[in-house]
């Protein structure tokens, strides 16, 4: 029959207070170890000599064990003392790394946004080295998505939404709306024996798709625009098709074709010259950007910051239009 030991039962947790000895006599003894001179470690640790001899004595009795060989003039390590030497140093390395990473963490002040990869790409991004410069000391990072990520489970502490206004969520900040126009490079307009000047001209021209525009976007679907225009079944001189639309708007600036513009943000490279809009006609969409703080990072000045600073961009630039 096998023996039971009564010291393996696993309902009893080992009382680890006792079994640890103290982090002062731990550092006291690993310093003396390293420099091999209770002086020097007491210079270090702005203590006296005899504070360090004593909490070596004091680790020393506590685990039954000599550590140093103490001789007239010098000290050395025994074997268990060396033992002792290799693992307490690494503890109070790993300890020392470990709170140095939490301290820099906290002292930090850093925001972490997610929002759609093309309002990234085209309107935050563009634009964030006027933040940067007015708050230097601020980091950003970016969670750019399109997938709706949950803030408080991501830890993250703002969002951009892009949605139907009845799907915003509570105590969002409205951004902007969505108006829908066809955009181009302006070097399209003069290509020859290629007009673009009524929207029949289209079929002169290349069209820039977005992949789930008819599921997932219809306001940006080339399909339902020319429908809307009356242009059912215009047959275009050629399709691209994208599933990302700021690679839709880099085609677009690249003259690959004509697309169908967001507003704000396309507004930039319109107000640049870079691209054009060759019709009047424009169409508003259900949907917006809104702006969502989550409830974890609401009172962080740098958070208040650089939501302020999104919305009071947005307000400005639709004042300006």
């Amino acid at each position: 029959m096998r023996r039971q030991n009564a010291n393996r039962n696993p309902d009893v947790k080992p009382d680890m207070t006792r079994a640890l000895p103290s982090l002062d006599l731990l550092r006291g003894f690993e310093a003396a170890a390293r420099q091999l001179s209770f002086t020097k470690a007491a210079t270090e640790l702005f203590l006296t000599q005899s504070a360090v001899s004593r909490q070596v004595q004091a680790l020393e009795e506590q685990l039954g064990v000599a550590l140093f060989e103490r001789h007239h003039r010098e000290i050395r390590l025994t074997d268990a003392g060396h033992e002792l030497y290799r693992a307490s140093a690494e503890a109070l390395r790993l300890l020392t790394d470990t709170a140095a990473r939490i301290r820099d963490k906290s002292a930090a002040r850093t925001v972490t946004v997610t929002c759609t990869i093309g309002f990234a790409s085209l309107w935050l991004v563009p634009r964030l080295m006027d933040f940067r410069a007015q708050h230097p000391e601020v980091d950003i990072r970016f969670n750019a998505n399109n997938k709706i990520l949950d803030l408080d489970r991501e830890r993250i502490e703002v969002a951009v939404r892009y949605c139907p206004a009845k799907l915003a969520p509570a105590g969002a900040v409205k951004l902007f709306g969505e108006e829908v126009f066809p955009v181009c490079s302006p070097e399209l307009l003069e290509r020859p024996g290629k007009p673009l000047v009524v929207p029949a001209d289209l079929r002169h021209h290349v069209l820039l798709h977005h992949a789930h525009a008819d599921k997932g976007w219809p306001t940006g679907s080339w399909s339902v625009w020319l429908e809307t225009m009356g242009l059912h079944g215009l047959q275009s001189a050629g399709s691209l098709e994208f599933n990302q639309y700021d690679q839709i708007v880099h085609a677009a600036l690249d003259g690959q074709g004509v697309a169908l513009g967001i507003g704000p943000l396309v507004q930039r490279h319109i107000g640049q010259g870079r691209l054009v809009a060759p019709f009047e006609q424009r169409f508003a969409s259900p949907r917006g950007y809104y702006l969502v703080t989550a409830r974890f990072a609401v009172e962080r000045p740098e958070v208040r910051d650089f939501t302020a600073w999104v919305a009071a961009t947005a307000q400005r630039e639709a004042g300006d239009q």
